[in-house]
């Protein structure tokens, strides 16, 4: 169904000018400019580029023809341009990317001298573009014409045998400054602004094909996401992880028989020992096994946690007593040896309930491995992405590989990705429990809590993290 306009358009639109060089088709253009503005006719000269439009910008100056310039540059003075673009004789170029949106006015005199002029240097991918371009003229019924110059080093009839008809020009006797025009030049670039057009479609449609994987596995981590910012189902999730990090170590374990490895990675999973000897390991069942080993781990975890409050709450209550109408929040320092986590908590509310510092550690904690696991994903799938393309070598869709394979990687990162140790990590270290503000404080993690805080030569052994910054308040 095509919708009528407002007003009969009263724009010609001429064919396209086809010239061998691009250098004879600016000639060309500047030619073309010269003789509207001897009409009394405004023009207005379309560009694909920068760079061209001060390529025409120099030539009109050198022809001592005024003219504006409206490109990205000069964004400033758009309206002001614009403006005075419908007046007698005014020449303004314009990229596809400026002017877009207002009206050129004309004035009596210029409609009776045939209205605005529209001049395209060069066809546009899409037709769409074009189009807007040879808009800008025939407004409400105002009279104009338009007319696109083009030539065969132009990007887009380099596409399409532009060397074939330049020779066939060369046969014809065609100099460089003559022009070739007819009705079906203009059909055959139109189809090949189709061709284009066709082909872009495709590949933004299989751009979207493969967003789609990727929407799926987004959402489940924004979903995941979310429940930790707003504080939904945190304990949940954390238990979760736990339970799931037990099974895939024992699991792993049994499937090798390797239960040294297990103890390492235990220890340095979970900053734990493997609650059970060898001959458990073996003999028990695996279902049993996983529940034994998951209430240990969930035991020691809700002992950590209360260690931490306990340390952590006469510094808040002092911070509190002294300061309270000072300061919002507060910020406590703590690490698992490697990382250091600033974890912020209202200072009120936990004050009133030492629980809410857990809560947000734990929240602190979730945010900072879910955050770390996406990114680390989305590098994967990236890397995946170019390697499935190979898959056309074997007559294989590489976007069914790379949704097969996606999956697979999905779920092998959601389980290799656990918070692991820095979810077990000691906050604050005893000197914090009668720090006041201003003091040095230690932390220790749960793997050396046997080794001193210093040993013989005064050194901090590895692993030993001194803050430099203190617990202290932050205002917000």
């Amino acid at each position: 169904m095509v919708i009528p306009t407002n007003r009969p358009i009263a724009r010609k639109d001429l064919n396209d000018r086809v010239y061998k060089t691009q250098r004879a088709k600016f000639n060309a253009v500047i030619e073309e400019v010269n003789n509207m503005v001897e009409q009394g006719r405004p023009v207005l000269v379309g560009t694909t580029s920068v760079e061209i439009s001060e390529t025409l910008s120099r030539m009109l100056t050198m022809r001592k023809i005024p003219h504006q310039v409206l490109n990205a540059k000069l964004h400033q003075k758009e309206a002001e341009i614009v403006a005075q673009a419908g007046q007698k004789g005014t020449v303004t170029i314009a990229t596809n990317m400026a002017g877009r949106g207002t009206d050129i006015k004309l004035s009596p005199e210029v409609k009776a001298a045939g209205g605005l002029a529209i001049i395209g240097t060069e066809r546009h991918e899409s037709r769409r573009v074009d189009r807007q371009l040879r808009g800008r003229a025939g407004r409400q019924g105002d009279p104009g014409s338009s007319v696109f110059y083009v030539s065969l080093q132009d990007s887009l009839m380099r596409l399409f045998a532009s060397e074939k008809i330049a020779k066939l020009m060369d046969r014809m006797g065609f100099a460089e400054d003559d022009v070739l025009e007819h009705s079906m030049i203009s059909n055959s670039i139109e189809r090949a602004q189709k061709k284009v057009e066709e082909n872009n479609f495709g590949i933004r449609k299989r751009l979207l094909e493969y967003d789609d994987v990727m929407n799926a596995q987004r959402e489940v981590i924004y979903t995941k996401r979310r429940h930790a910012l707003m504080g939904e189902r945190i304990g949940v999730d954390i238990v979760n992880m736990i339970y799931d990090t037990c099974t895939d170590l024992i699991s792993t374990a049994r499937e090798t028989q390797d239960f040294e490895m297990l103890q390492m990675e235990f220890l340095q999973t979970l900053t734990l020992e493997f609650p059970f000897d060898e001959q458990t390991f073996k003999s028990e069942r695996e279902e049993t096994l996983i529940d034994n080993t998951f209430d240990v781990v969930i035991k020691a975890f809700k002992q950590k946690m209360d260690r931490m409050s306990e340390i952590a709450t006469p510094v808040i209550r002092q911070v509190y007593e002294t300061k309270g109408d000072q300061f919002k929040n507060i910020v406590i320092p703590i690490t698992d040896g490697k990382r250091l986590f600033q974890i912020t908590a209202s200072l009120e509310d936990t004050y009133n309930n030492p629980n809410e510092l857990i809560r947000s550690f734990e929240k602190s904690i979730l945010l900072y491995t879910i955050d770390e696991q996406w990114k680390e994903h989305l590098r994967e799938m990236d890397d995946l992405r170019d390697n499935v393309q190979n898959a056309s070598y074997e007559q294989k869709d590489p976007l069914v590989i790379y949704k097969l394979e996606s999956f697979n990687l999905f779920q092998t990162n959601d389980r290799k990705y656990q918070p692991k140790g820095y979810l077990y990590a000691d906050a604050c270290a005893d000197t914090c429990q009668r720090a006041g503000i201003g003091t040095r404080s230690y932390a220790r993690t749960t793997t050396q809590q046997l080794r001193p805080l210093q040993n013989a030569e005064g050194r901090k052994p590895y692993g030993q993290c001194c803050f430099e910054r203190h617990t202290r308040a932050a205002a917000t």
